[in-house]
C-alpha cells in the first residue's frame, strides 16, 4: 500500500502497534509538564516572560470560570423572566419564584446520557485479572535460570499476516491452541447468533498491553466483520466492521461468545428475511 511520506509514523503504528510502555511513558510525561512549565516560567524574563504570563493568566481565568460553573449547578437563583407588572395575590407575595441553575443544563446532560446509552456495553464491569494468572513464566536456556519469557494463558487474536519474532527476541508467546479468528456474535434485536470473523481487538479493560497483544478476556471489545449481515447506513453504504463485547471466558469454553454493541444501523429487509429463514 502506497502512503504519503509524511504519514510513515501512523502507518508504522497501524502495522506494528505501539511500544509496550507507551502509555506509562505518556502518563509520566504529562505529570512532568507542570514542573517543566514552572521551571521555564522562572527562567524567562523580558518580553517572553510577559507573553508567557499573559497566556497563563488567560488559562487561569478560563479554569476559574469552569470551576465556578460547576459550583453553581445547585445554586438557586431568582427567575427574572417570571416577574410581571400584574398585581399578585396576598398569598403569593412571600413566594419567590426561583429557577434552579442545575435545570439549565438538564437538556445538555440528557443529551450526554443518551449518547452514553448509545455506546453502552452488555458487561459494564468485569473482574480484574492478575499478571500471574494472565502469564506463565517460561524458563529458557540450558541453565534454566533465564525466566524472562512469558506465555499467554488466555485467548488471543494475532491477525492474518502475523509472523513470529525470532525465538531469542520473543518475550510474549501466544500458543496456537489459544488463537481465535472467529467469534459467535449475538444480535440483540434479531435474537440470532452468527459466526463472524474477528478483525481486531479494540479495547481490553484489563490493560493497554493486553490490547496490544490481542488478548481476549471477558469484557473485551472486539471488532467483527458484519458485511455478510447486510447492515447499511442511512446513506445506503454497507457496514463492514462493528464492535462487540466478549461475554464469556474463552480459555474455559474453547470459543468466543460476544454481543453486538447497542447502537445498530438499518438492516436490509430482504437479507434479514433470508438470514432468519436460514
Amino acid at each position: 500500500m502506497v502512503c504519503p511520506q509524511n504519514e510513515y509514523i501512523e502507518e508504522h503504528i497501524k502495522r506494528h502497534g505501539r511500544r509496550l510502555d507507551y502509555f506509562e511513558r505518556k502518563r509520566k510525561r504529562i505529570a512532568r509538564e507542570s514542573h517543566k512549565s514552572s521551571a521555564t516560567a522562572q527562567k524567562l524574563f523580558g518580553l517572553k516572560a510577559k507573553i508567557l504570563h499573559a497566556k497563563r493568566h488567560a488559562e487561569k481565568i478560563q479554569l476559574k470560570k469552569t470551576l465556578k460553573a460547576h459550583d453553581e449547578r445547585d445554586v438557586k437563583q431568582s427567575d427574572p423572566s417570571s416577574s410581571s407588572k400584574e398585581a399578585l395575590p396576598t398569598y403569593l407575595l412571600d413566594r419567590d419564584t426561583q429557577k434552579d441553575a442545575k435545570a439549565l443544563s438538564s437538556a445538555i446532560k440528557q443529551k450526554r446520557k443518551d449518547k452514553a446509552a448509545k455506546y453502552s456495553v452488555p458487561l459494564p464491569k468485569v473482574r480484574g485479572i492478575a499478571e500471574e494468572e494472565m502469564f506463565r513464566v517460561m524458563k529458557t536456556g540450558k541453565s534454566k535460570s533465564k525466566a524472562w519469557k512469558r506465555m499467554v494463558t488466555k485467548a488471543t487474536f494475532v491477525g492474518e499476516g502475523f509472523t513470529r519474532k525470532p525465538v531469542k527476541m520473543e518475550r510474549f508467546v501466544r500458543p496456537m491452541a489459544l488463537r481465535y479468528k472467529k467469534a459467535n456474535v449475538t444480535h440483540p434485536d434479531l435474537k440470532a447468533t452468527f459466526q463472524l470473523q474477528i478483525i481486531g481487538v479494540k479495547k481490553n479493560p484489563q490493560s493497554p498491553m493486553y490490547t496490544q497483544l490481542g488478548v481476549m478476556t471477558k469484557g473485551t471489545i472486539i471488532e467483527v466483520n458484519v458485511s455478510e449481515l447486510g447492515m447499511v447506513t442511512a446513506g445506503g453504504k454497507v457496514v463492514f466492521g462493528k464492535y462487540a463485547q466478549v461475554t464469556n471466558n474463552p480459555e474455559n469454553d474453547g470459543c468466543i461468545n460476544a454481543v453486538l454493541r447497542q447502537y445498530f444501523l438499518i438492516l436490509r429487509l430482504k437479507l434479514l428475511i433470508c438470514l432468519l429463514v436460514v
